[in-house]
Parts: structure tokens; C-alpha cells; sequence
């Protein structure tokens, strides 16, 4: 099966076979198995092992492998053709909650309230099972709440910044927020 992914803005396809992978006609060895920890994931490619933790929320993936978190957009070849046809574009845009992969421990918020953040800044720095995972911005834009502080433990899925327009951050104000 034909897979289009893009990541970081890089679109890669993908083809998946029962043991092998060709992507952008580069072809791996694969195998792969769900973890029984609910989204951790194992993968062999071409004999080397990775672990990831993998959120699904709204047809995007969150994807942390070693410590980096990356935004994941699938589409089947079916779904990418109406896409291309529609001339529909996959962005971030809008309020952003950048929430916990996993349980952790916050070690820094390198960002404040009503600082401008650019794609792929360091907003937040989770450490978790033994390591420290940077959390990055998916989007352009103002930070609009950090809802958490060093030294807080947090669960997967909580809230821990929310990023936004900076119209969004006078609204905000105007509304007594």
C-alpha cells in the first residue's frame, strides 16, 4: 500500500510491503510491533531498533523518537489524490496545545507567556523514562499560556502550552484573561 507523509514540511511516499518499505524509491527492512504500553511502538529498520511514542489526535500523529517530538501526517494514496484535486494544503494553523507524550517530570519552559515563537522552537523540556525530550513548536506563532513549571510531574496527554495568533494574545487581554 502508497502512503504520502510529510513531515517537517518534507513529503515523503511510502510504500509498504510485508517485510520491506521503499521510501522515495530507497528500500528498508522492516519490522514493526505495537508495544503493550498503550502508543509505544517498536521498529526494526535495516537492523537497527527504535522506539517511539505515537499519539494520534485529529489525523495528525505525534511522533517522540529519541527525545524529539515530530508532527506526522499521513494520507493514503486515495485520500492524497481527492487532497491534490481539492488543492487542499495540511497546515497548523489556529490555537496549538502542545500536551505531554508521555507521564514525565517538566525540567525547563525555555518560553513565557507572550513570547513569539518560530516552527521547530524548543518550548518545553520533558524528562521522561531517563531522558530529556525537547517539545517543539508545530507552528508560527505567540505562546499563549504555560500551564506548567519546572519541577512538575505531568500525565501523557495534559496540557502544557498552548500556542496561537498574536491577535489571539489581545484578545485575550482585552477579555480579562
Amino acid at each position: 500500500m502508497k502512503y504520502y507523509v510529510t513531515v517537517a514540511d518534507k513529503e515523503y511516499v511510502i510504500e509498504v510491503g510485508p517485510s520491506e518499505l521503499l521510501v522515495n524509491g530507497q528500500k528498508y527492512i522492516y519490522n514493526f510491533q505495537e508495544l503493550p504500553e498503550a502508543g509505544l511502538v517498536s521498529l526494526l529498520l535495516n537492523h537497527r531498533s527504535l522506539e517511539a511514542v505515537v499519539e494520534e489526535q485529529d489525523g495528525i500523529s505525534e511522533v517522540l523518537i529519541r527525545g524529539e517530538l515530530y508532527t506526522v501526517h499521513v494520507q493514503d494514496e486515495r485520500a492524497y489524490r481527492l487532497a491534490k484535486a481539492r488543492g487542499t494544503v495540511q497546515s497548523v494553523t489556529g490555537e496549538v496545545a502542545i500536551k505531554s507524550p508521555m507521564p514525565g517530570i517538566i525540567i525547563a519552559t525555555p518560553v513565557a507567556e507572550g513570547d513569539r515563537v518560530a516552527k521547530g522552537d524548543k518550548v518545553i523540556i520533558l524528562e521522561s523514562m531517563k531522558m530529556e525530550n525537547e517539545l517543539k513548536s508545530p507552528r508560527d506563532g505567540v505562546v499563549l499560556a504555560v500551564a506548567v513549571q519546572p519541577g512538575a510531574s505531568v500525565e501523557k496527554g495534559q496540557v502544557l502550552l498552548v500556542i496561537g495568533d498574536p491577535d489571539d494574545l489581545n484578545n485575550d487581554a482585552e477579555a480579562g484573561i
